[in-house]
């Protein structure tokens, strides 16, 4: 897949990417605590897959044909500046075009200090400040 992959792809020594939902607890935990996602019930979150770790998450929602949403991108601050954030990006958007048919459409949201990382993989900005929280809407198609 072109531009998916760069120097964050690697997972830093340490943690494991575990490709299931979490416990409603620890996603709870992530989204109130990663700074810039709104919180949410367990019950809210308690069947969403995502890949999945204590530390990070990110998650696809989409029709599973041509749009793709990626969602709950979230690193615990403890972990943030490790590349954690660039491994569940990556691993996202290979599943995406790995699964999908061809020339998927990939969107996102994108918290301001996000906006960088999310270029890094092919993303370009789609929306300007309009979108609501403030937000930067971003996709990728390919």
């Amino acid at each position: 897949m072109s531009s998916s992959t760069s120097k964050e792809s690697a997972l830093p020594e340490g943690y494991t990417l575990i490709e299931s939902p979490p416990p409603p607890e620890p996603y709870v935990h992530l989204r109130e605590n990663a700074g810039g996602l709104s919180p949410i019930t367990p019950e809210q979150g308690a069947k969403a897959p995502r890949p999945f770790q204590d530390h990070a998450m990110g998650r696809i929602i989409g029709d599973g044909g041509w749009y793709f949403h990626l969602v709950d991108l979230a690193v615990l601050p403890a972990h943030q500046r490790k590349g954690l954030g660039g491994v569940i990006l990556n691993n996202l958007l290979e599943k995406i075009v790995k699964e999908a048919p061809p020339h998927p459409y990939v969107n996102l949201i994108a918290d301001p200090p996000g906006v960088d990382l999310y270029k890094k993989y092919g993303f370009v900005e789609a929306a300007g400040d309009d979108v609501k929280g403030g937000g930067v809407g971003m996709e990728r198609r390919f």
